[in-house]
């Protein structure tokens, strides 16, 4: 007999509930579904994937497998049809009623002269229908913020793209936990309330009016002890990051997790061909 494979991930057809504008560079979408109570999040920086409608379709155009063989059917698809493919954080779930909270860093306006999910979040409506690729299993991989036995602090930098994976570590962080957070804004709206039990010092910078994201950990004061750091956002700084971080500062590189959300001048469909 064939043996079958649970997968960790399964499909789910979403609506949207609501959205609310939580600052110029921020929208919340709320969705909600019959099937929803099956995810499962495992908290912190839990990612999924986000299935977008094209202008003018209804609903997401997805291969009618739903199994391991998606992800090539979706590729073969014409790109011109098929559902537009994002990678997203799970900002909050909430059960009875089933709702998860995701939030889209936007940029343009909402005139369509964004990118294809920040077009879709800022002209998002009660009853329009997503996929997502979400987990049901807590321990599903799709958590990156991972810190190892023996971590004394933690050091945490991201821009607005990262902001609800931060807000997620914070919220999960065991109380007390020393934390060194940066965040970069484009806006002074920007800045949220980031509730956390950890002795977390957040520090946010302005784009434009404050010093760059990098030039701001190069010159701060870090804790003594064993750290951990988590690095999120475009991928240039992010890799710059990690390398002061390593070559600089003396950090294990295997304690520097580093994930860059997206790529200065590239959209995720450039990405997506870059893989061949």
């Amino acid at each position: 007999m064939a043996s079958t494979t649970t997968l960790p991930y399964r499909f789910f057809d979403l609506e949207v509930l609501r959205t609310e504008r939580l600052s110029p560079a921020m929208v919340r979408v709320t969705f909600g579904g019959e099937e929803l109570r099956d995810v499962v999040a495992g908290g912190r920086d839990q990612r999924f994937k986000l299935f977008l409608p094209q202008p003018g379709q209804d609903e997401p155009v997805l291969p009618a497998s739903r199994d391991e063989t998606w992800f090539t059917e979706w590729r073969a698809q014409d790109p011109a049809v098929r559902a537009f493919m994002r990678t997203y954080t799970v900002r909050d779930m909430r059960y009875g009623p089933d709702e998860m909270d995701v939030d889209f860093a936007v940029h343009g306006d909402a005139n369509g002269h964004g990118g294809p999910a920040t077009n879709w979040a800022q002209a998002a409506r009660p009853g329009d229908r997503v996929t997502v690729l979400a987990p049901v299993v807590e321990d599903n991989g799709g958590v990156d913020f991972q810190p190892p036995a023996g971590t004394d602090w933690v050091l945490v930098t991201a821009d607005e793209t990262a902001l609800p994976a931060v807000a997620g570590i914070l919220a999960w962080l065991p109380a007390g936990t020393p934390a060194k957070v940066w965040i970069e804004v484009p806006h002074p709206e920007d800045v949220q309330d980031l509730p956390t039990d950890a002795a977390a010092e957040i520090t946010w910078l302005v784009r434009g009016a404050a010093e760059p994201l990098l030039s701001a950990v190069r010159t701060a004061d870090l804790p003594a002890g064993t750290p951990y750091a988590w690095l999120a956002g475009e991928s240039g700084t992010v890799r710059g990051l990690r390398r002061h971080l390593v070559n600089d500062r003396g950090f294990d590189r295997r304690t520097v997790t580093f994930t860059g959300y997206w790529r200065r001048g590239a959209t995720e469909e450039d990405l997506l061909a870059e893989l061949g």
